[in-house]
């Protein structure tokens, strides 16, 4: 399924999905209030709603609770995850990455995914506007899928993952490379170059969606990115290097993972300005729209403003 979350022309703000007919359902007023009214509620406890929303077909689809999708605008699929955890998956990238800044690959990116925690609370959806931040000249994108963990565990094995998968979504994971530069020589970090905003959706897409498009450690799925219409930016999931069993394995390990939190890719190869060089492109400005698109997955679209 495709879920979203949706503000109608009243401005109340719903958690649905797309039905058949490319309309969005208001969840909780299409069950009679006993879907609930947004996504991590509905993540929470998937399994049951799932089994309600299978049984219902039938009163959920004749409801007039669904609306035409050009009259509702979209929000972040998932408002409020509990935490992003974002990875460094890609080869690829990790490798120009730091070739670009005069760096040898290092061993032990080898042995085991690592990620960092970003600022769950600085949550963005399509269309909405990008503040660069205002000691920020160096503002970067990075084109990334995420998933939304939906069952509780620890320790999980990577074999076990799928498991507690509950969807993908598309992820932008916005970067002051000038102020990441700054603090990382202290040696931690990144803290203020990634705190301003990480853009997700435009749909929360459920596995199931997906399986007929396996493949490598991951889906074969088209990813670009394009800055003011011009495409800059081209890779595919399936040349993960860690899969996202192997991260979900990592992030679980010694501690629980809850439904509503997130597990970034890491930007796939080409997917910044830091990797390609601003030869190929300067960074970004305000007025810049840059759109993100994965196969299956919808296009993620935002525009740059001053703070």
């Amino acid at each position: 399924m495709k879920f979203i979350t949706f503000m109608k022309k009243d401005g109340s703000v719903c958690a649905g999905w797309v039905n058949s007919r490319n309309m969005a359902v208001d969840m909780h007023d299409a069950s009679n209030g006993w879907l609930p009214d947004n996504m991590l509620s509905f993540i929470e406890n998937h399994e049951r709603y799932m089994e309600y929303i299978e049984g219902n077909k039938g009163l959920i689809e004749t409801s007039n609770s669904s609306y035409p999708m050009d009259e509702v605008v979209l929000k972040a699929p998932l408002p409020n995850p509990k935490s992003v955890r974002d990875f460094y998956a890609f080869e690829q990238h990790v490798k120009t990455a730091r070739k670009n800044r005069g760096l040898e690959m290092i061993p032990e990116w080898y042995e085991m995914p690592v990620f960092y925690f970003t600022n769950h609370l600085a949550i963005k959806g399509t269309e909405e506007e990008i503040p660069r931040p205002r000691a920020c000249e160096w503002l970067d994108f990075e084109l990334e899928i995420a998933c939304v963990i939906g069952k509780e565990g620890r320790n999980i094995k990577s074999e076990d993952a799928d498991k507690h998968i509950f969807g993908f979504f598309i992820m932008n994971d916005w970067s002051a490379r000038d102020l990441q530069r700054q603090e990382m020589k202290v040696g931690l970090g990144p803290a203020k170059g990634k705190d301003f905003a990480t853009s997700i959706g435009p749909y929360l897409i459920t596995m199931d969606e997906l399986e007929f498009r396996k493949a490598g450690k991951g889906y074969d799925l088209e990813m670009a990115a394009r800055v003011n219409g011009v495409e800059i930016s081209r890779g595919n999931m399936k040349d993960l290097y860690y899969s996202f069993g192997e991260m979900i394995e990592r992030a679980s390990a010694g501690t629980t993972l809850y439904p509503g939190e997130v597990i970034g890719s890491g930007t796939v190869g080409t997917g910044c300005i830091l990797e390609l060089g601003t030869g190929v492109h300067r960074w970004l400005e305000p007025g810049d729209e840059v759109e993100l698109e994965i196969t299956e997955l919808g296009i993620l679209r935002n525009k740059i403003i001053e703070d």
